[in-house]
C-alpha cells in the first residue's frame, strides 16, 4: 500500500500542476479527480492504521502464548517433581508394609512353635494315659532313654531355644539371634522350624549387608527344606540379595522364577513390583519343571 501511495504523488502533482496553470480552467472533471484522489488517500490511511493495529494485536497474541507457553512448562515441571516424589513414597511404602508382612510371618511362626508344644505335650499325656491304662510301668524312661542318647541333652528345648532367638531377630539383637538360630540348627535340624531358623540365619546375614553370605543360606532353605513355608520368601529375598551384589540378570531370573513357582502368593506380588521397578516386568518367564 505505500508503494501505491508513493506511485502515486506524481500523478496527483501532475494534476494540481495543471489545475492551476494559466490556461486552463477548473473544469467539473478535475474537481471530481481531486476529490477521488482525496477519498484513495484516506483509504489508505485507513488500510494503514488497519495494518498497524493487526500487528499490534498480533503482537499482544504472540506474547500471550509466550505466557501461556512459560506458564504450562512451569506446571508440567511442577506435576513431575510431584510424581517423582509420590513415586519415592510409595516405594518406601511398599518396603514399609513389605516389612509389616514379614514380621506377621514371624508372629505366626512362633505360635505355630507354641501349638507344636502344645499338641506334643497333649500327645505325651495321651500316651501316658494309655500306658498307665495297660499297665505298662517305666512309662517316662522310653522318651527319657531316647533324648539321652541325643547330642541335643545339651541343648534347651527346641521350642523354647527357637523362640528365643525369634524374639531377638525381631527386637534387633542379630549377633543373638544369629547364635541361636544356628545352634537350633546344630541340634534339631530335621524339626519342622528348621527350615524357618535356616532362613532367618539368612535373613540377619542379608540385614547385615553380607549379601554373599546370604545368597549361600538361601540357598540352603530352598535346596534342603523345599516345602517349607519359608521357600518363597527365601527365593524372594535371594534374588533381592542378588539385586544388591549388582547381578542385575540373575537377580530378574530369580524373581521370575518365584513367579513362576509361586504366583498367588504375598512374595509373588512383591517380585513382580521389583521388577516393575526394574523395567523387567515384561521379562519371559519360563516355569521350571515339576521335582
Amino acid at each position: 500500500m505505500r508503494l501505491q501511495k508513493k506511485l502515486l504523488w506524481p500523478e496527483l502533482a501532475l494534476m494540481l500542476a495543471v489545475a492551476v496553470s494559466p490556461g486552463f480552467g477548473v473544469s467539473k472533471e478535475m474537481i471530481q479527480l481531486q476529490t477521488q484522489v482525496q477519498a484513495l488517500q484516506d483509504q489508505v490511511s485507513r488500510m494503514q492504521q488497519s495494518i498497524d493495529m493487526n500487528m499490534g494485536a498480533m503482537r499482544n497474541l504472540i506474547e500471550q502464548s509466550a505466557d501461556s507457553v512459560n506458564k504450562m512448562s512451569t506446571t508440567v515441571n511442577d506435576m513431575q517433581n510431584k510424581l517423582q516424589g509420590q513415586s519415592s513414597d510409595t516405594n518406601g511404602r511398599i518396603e514399609q508394609l513389605s516389612g509389616q508382612v514379614q514380621s506377621l510371618h514371624d508372629t505366626v511362626d512362633e505360635l505355630k512353635s507354641r501349638l507344636a508344644k502344645v499338641s506334643k505335650q497333649l500327645d505325651d499325656m495321651q500316651q501316658g494315659g494309655q500306658n498307665l491304662a495297660a499297665g505298662q510301668p517305666g512309662l517316662a524312661a522310653a522318651p527319657g532313654g531316647a533324648s539321652g542318647a541325643n547330642p541335643a541333652n545339651a541343648a534347651p528345648p527346641p521350642d523354647v531355644l527357637y523362640n528365643n532367638a525369634l524374639r531377638d531377630y525381631n527386637s534387633g539383637k542379630y549377633d543373638l539371634a544369629s547364635q541361636e538360630f544356628g545352634d537350633y540348627l546344630k541340634y534339631y535340624s530335621n524339626t519342622d522350624l528348621a527350615g524357618n531358623a535356616q532362613f532367618y540365619a539368612a535373613d540377619i546375614e542379608y540385614r547385615q549387608g553380607n549379601f554373599e553370605a546370604a545368597v549361600k543360606d538361601y540357598d540352603k532353605v530352598l535346596e534342603q527344606y523345599p516345602g517349607g513355608n519359608k521357600a518363597a520368601a527365601a527365593q524372594l529375598k535371594k534374588g533381592y540379595a542378588l539385586l544388591e551384589l549388582g547381578q542385575r540378570d540373575a537377580g530378574i531370573r530369580e524373581l521370575n522364577s518365584l513367579i513362576a513357582r509361586y504366583p498367588r502368593s504375598i512374595e509373588a506380588s512383591q517380585a513382580r513390583d521389583r521388577l516393575r521397578r526394574l523395567g523387567a516386568s515384561g521379562t519371559t518367564v519360563h516355569k521350571p519343571p515339576a521335582q
